[in-house]
């Protein structure tokens, strides 16, 4: 009798473990995301500085409420984002119909081991630096690098972990930024993860693809690294050179990040960029050449944190090889500047 009871509890105790084990396989839905309000006023009292996001003058205005969810079950995940807000629609991404939301990410993986896994859906592009959601920028107005590369790619990719400092992932995508390709799975894609040492990351990325009504095949090739230096500075570069066959134009450009965090509630950080586009040949007869042009940028930003909440005033001054600004009485310039005051709440 004793024998069986033992048993039983034997028994009882192997199928709890067993029912543990599994359940601990099971993450909950995670569910996190931001918003986002600004006032921005260029000193031309114009509308000027044409990068993504932040475009309305002498208002108070709204970006996007951004959404996501998360849930991993034994190997296998997804995530799903929604935007609602001019930050995550038409500023993202050309409209596409009568939305009244954008999806930042769609997307479903398997581990098949530890090492490697594959991917398919609708990505955060892993071209660049900075990214759509506020969040994880300092910087609120972006760059000219992130405004001309791709925000999103839709595709199927692999990646593989050699060690725990080096990895790679390929994979086959559509044009940039939309949920269907009109030109078929048109692109390639790759990226080289290294890790030199703790708190050094940087990425070798690379796509390459002929977009609907292009003249030539499209190649980036972008190297995006970040350096904790210590636990109060971090250095951050962007490098990029977009390609179009065919003389097709482009662009190239470099970005540098600086940030200094003097208190866990505040921080200093500048961004410097130069970015140029290339020249670009229009017509059959390739006689009208549309020359490149090149702009040089300075942002200087702070971070102030609360719980949740960030404040980040920004001034900005921007300035072209030529005449693509405009003055207040609406005559072209070569320069522009801007200050805006931003909260982003993340949670």
């Amino acid at each position: 009798m004793k024998l069986k009871s033992a048993l039983t509890i034997a028994a009882l105790s192997l199928a709890s473990v067993s029912y543990a084990q599994e359940a601990a396989k099971v993450a909950p839905l995670e569910i996190s995301g931001s918003v986002d309000t600004y006032f921005k006023y260029d000193f031309a009292k114009v509308p000027n500085i044409a990068t993504s996001f932040a475009s309305d003058q002498n208002s108070i205005s709204i970006g996007m409420i951004d959404l996501a969810l998360k849930k991993t079950t034994g190997k296998a995940s997804f995530v799903g984002e929604l935007s609602f807000g001019p930050r995550g629609q038409a500023g993202s991404l050309v409209p596409q119909g009568a939305e009244s939301f954008h999806i930042q990410n769609l997307y479903a993986s398997y581990a098949f081991t530890d090492k490697f896994s594959m991917t398919a859906g609708f990505m955060g592009t892993f071209i660049g630096y900075e990214v759509i959601s506020p969040v994880a920028n300092f910087n609120y107005s972006t760059s000219y690098l992130f405004s001309a590369g791709p925000f999103q790619n839709a595709g199927i990719k692999g990646s593989y972990a050699f060690t725990d400092k080096v990895s790679l992932m390929v994979g086959l995508f559509d044009d940039w930024n939309v949920y269907t390709d009109v030109n078929g799975v048109s692109h390639i894609g790759a990226q080289l993860t290294v890790s030199p040492v703790e708190g050094w990351t940087a990425y070798l990325n690379v796509l390459s693809g002929k977009s609907a009504g292009a003249v030539g095949v499209g190649t980036i090739m972008d190297l995006t690294t970040s350096y904790q230096v210590t636990e109060k500075v971090k250095i951050g570069l962007n490098a990029a050179d977009y390609t179009i066959g065919n003389s097709g134009g482009g662009y190239s450009g470099a970005a540098l990040y600086l940030q200094n965090a003097f208190s866990p509630a505040v921080s200093l950080g500048v961004r410097g960029e130069y970015f140029s586009t290339k020249d670009k040949v229009n017509g059959a007869a390739n006689l009208n050449v549309v020359p490149g042009e090149s702009v040089t940028a300075v942002t200087l930003s702070a971070n102030i944190k609360s719980g949740g909440l960030t404040f980040i005033p920004e001034v900005r001054f921007d300035n072209g090889s030529a005449d693509m600004f405009a003055k207040s009485n609406l005559l072209p310039t070569k320069s522009a500047s801007q200050f805006s005051l931003a909260l982003v709440y993340a949670f």
